[in-house]
C-alpha cells in the first residue's frame, strides 16, 4: 500500500477572516469620527473667523461713519446668520476719584463699547464679546442717545 501524506492547506480560516474584517471596520470608524471632528473644527473655525470680521468692520464704523452715543443697539449680519448687539457707555477710571457729574463742555469723553455677535444657536462656542475703549474729542460730542 501506498502511504499518503496528509495534504498542507494553505489560506485563512473563516475566524482570521472575520476578525481582520471586524479590525478594519473598528479601524475606520475611529478614522472617520476623527475625519468628522475636524470638520467641526474647520466649520467652527470658519463661522468664528467671519463674525470676528463683521465685528471688526462695525467696531471700526464706531466715531468714523456712525457717531459714538450711549445706548444700546442691535442688527445682523449675513441675512441673519449673525446677531449683535453694541453697548456704548461712558467709561470712567475706578482708580481716579469721582468727577464732578457735570462735564466741562469742552473736555474729552472716553467710552467704553461693548460688542456681542452671535451665530447658530448662541452657544458658548458660538460667540464672540469684545470691548474696546474710545476716546471722542470734544469737537466731535453728540447728544447721548440713539436716534
Amino acid at each position: 500500500m501506498e502511504s499518503r501524506s496528509p495534504r498542507t492547506q494553505s489560506g485563512y480560516t473563516l475566524i482570521e477572516v472575520i476578525v481582520a474584517f471586524a479590525l478594519l471596520a473598528l479601524a475606520l470608524t475611529l478614522l472617520l469620527g476623527t475625519l468628522s471632528g475636524a470638520a467641526r473644527q474647520v466649520g467652527w473655525a470658519g463661522d468664528a473667523g467671519r463674525a470676528a470680521l463683521h465685528a471688526q468692520s462695525l467696531l471700526d464704523q464706531q466715531g468714523i461713519s456712525e457717531p459714538i452715543q450711549p445706548g444700546e443697539r442691535t442688527g445682523e449680519f449675513d441675512d441673519g446668520r449673525y446677531r449683535w448687539t453694541l453697548g456704548v457707555t461712558r467709561w470712567t477710571d475706578p482708580a481716579l476719584p469721582p468727577a464732578d457729574p457735570q462735564p466741562v463742555a469742552s473736555s474729552n469723553r472716553l467710552y467704553r463699547l461693548h460688542l456681542a455677535v452671535v451665530w447658530g444657536d448662541g452657544g458658548p462656542r458660538q460667540r464672540l464679546d469684545l470691548q474696546t475703549l474710545r476716546l471722542v474729542q470734544a469737537s466731535g460730542l453728540q447728544s447721548e442717545a440713539f436716534p
